[in-house]
């Protein structure tokens, strides 16, 4: 890892499997908002700030075919949870772009990301010499969203086979720990749809932001 590193060396995985089950089932992030999906919108806003984009998610990947890019499964069976999908993405990554050091993740229900998330994470993790950095806001920590060593993937995997770790914080409070905080004005940037009052909370939001 270097200072000259910039935002585009660095690939990014969208946990995109997400189950809509407060709004009736079905995969969240093909919800749509302002006439766009979910997903839609999260991918619009990580495009500009990663090297390449995949997609995280179990059974037919055709239904992501629209979007032209990578879906990976969870390389861990019978284990629900971003933990395997943060793996999934790790080991693509590794086996497909070497070099790459670091993986951004990100939640697939989060139409408002920030244009800045990588290069606040990355600079971040150079500014402390930690090994992950997570996004927070408002006093909360969203550990899906964050800045991952590609190096660490086999003590992940160790962590989900053998000790069936299922919670992301369990696992990066193992390791230096960079957490980077936005402002939540005019909005929070990590704000996700869990239900259908979030998704009309989300159509005002994008109202209120030029969409």
């Amino acid at each position: 890892m270097t200072e000259s590193m910039t935002a585009m060396d660095i690939p990014g995985v969208v946990l995109a499997g997400g189950l809509a089950r407060r709004m009736g089932g079905g995969d969240k992030p093909m919800r749509v908002i302002a006439g766009r999906t979910i997903l839609e919108r999260v991918i619009a806003r990580l495009a500009p700030q990663c090297s390449r984009l995949i997609l995280n998610a179990n059974g037919d990947s055709a239904r992501f075919a629209a979007f032209g890019l990578p879906v990976v499964a969870d390389s861990v069976t019978d284990f629900p949870g971003p933990l395997a999908g943060i793996l999934a993405g790790l080991d693509w990554v590794a086996a497909n772009l070497p070099s790459a050091p670091w993986m951004l993740s990100a939640a697939g229900d989060c139409p408002f990301l920030p244009g800045d998330l990588v290069t606040r994470l990355h600079a971040a993790v150079c500014a402390d010499g930690a090994e992950l950095a997570v996004a927070a806001s408002d006093g909360q920590s969203h550990p899906v969203i964050g800045l991952w060593k590609v190096s660490l993937r086999d003590q992940l995997r160790h962590a989900l086979v053998v000790e069936d770790i299922r919670k992301i914080d369990r696992f990066t409070a193992r390791y230096r720990l960079a957490t980077v905080t936005w402002p939540t004005t005019p909005l929070d940037p990590f704000f996700n749809a869990n239900t259908a009052e979030d998704l009309a909370e989300a159509e005002r939001l994008a109202a209120s932001s030029g969409g």
